[in-house]
């Protein structure tokens, strides 16, 4: 059995870690090269970057940004925040990322999919979808979490699968940074929908979150931000947490 990963998310604006609620109430959280450093050496199995300010200016930023952490860590990472074309990803990836994150252009071009995990294999390519229940279902919302879009969550991971994600970041909007939990009936349903592995993300509050995510759905990973970058729970200390609880983890 493929053992369960922890990953901190790191959502960067102009240069610094910061963190809101639902979204909202964006606040700084520290240095990003500091805390990824932090994070790989109590056991965090990859971190994702989020460039939540992508503009031009800040992609070259960024780039910078990937270069001094691809020195400093030797865990996977993952970045995103505002990727539309081949070039984006070739830059990143390029500065030293493992992996990029789409999210907005692929909604609206889902081919961007399919011609970027062609390009650099499916492995390097991670859709993420950040979703909120509204009018009685789970629909996906673009422009960092901004617009709503037509579009069913489950039907378009389906979507995202068969056009050659080779992960789900899959994002609850109406839990995240509530610290009440993670989303279960979503995340199982997205998780028995697609054959790639699924990351859960918002809602993280305490180590037994983590605990039931991993007993009570079909995901990969669990991410979490806050809980990690104001110290309230350590990486290392909720695996050995979770391998009590018989949760396979790598330690």
């Amino acid at each position: 059995m493929l053992k369960k990963r922890i990953i901190p998310c790191l959502d960067i604006r102009d240069g610094r870690t910061v963190k809101g609620v639902r979204f909202l109430n964006i606040r700084d959280a520290g240095d990003p090269v500091e805390l990824a450093r932090l994070y790989a050496d109590r056991g965090a199995d990859e971190i994702v970057f989020l460039d939540i300010t992508a503009t031009i200016e800040n992609r070259h930023l960024l780039i910078r940004l990937v270069e001094r952490i691809a020195a400093e860590i030797n865990i996977p990472f993952t970045v995103g925040g505002g990727i539309q074309s081949i070039e984006d990803v070739n830059h990143l990836l390029g500065a030293g990322a493992d992996k990029i994150t789409v999210n907005s252009a692929a909604v609206r071009q889902p081919e961007l999919i399919t011609e970027m995990a062609g390009e650099f294999g499916s492995q390097c390519i991670v859709v993420a979808i950040d979703t909120n229940f509204t009018d009685g279902e789970w629909k996906v919302f673009v422009d960092g979490g901004r617009t709503p879009v037509n579009l069913r969550t489950s039907e378009w991971a389906v979507t995202a699968a068969e056009r050659g994600a080779g992960e789900i970041l899959l994002t609850s909007m109406k839990n995240d940074g509530t610290k009440s939990g993670f989303s279960i009936d979503l995340t199982d349903e997205v998780s028995r929908l697609v054959n790639i592995p699924v990351i859960a993300s918002g809602g993280a509050g305490k180590r037994e979150h983590f605990r039931d995510v991993f007993l009570n759905t079909g995901c990969s990973a669990a991410l979490a931000a806050s809980i990690f970058h104001y110290g309230e729970l350590d990486i290392r200390e909720l695996k050995e947490y979770l391998k009590s609880e018989l949760i396979e983890v790598r330690l």
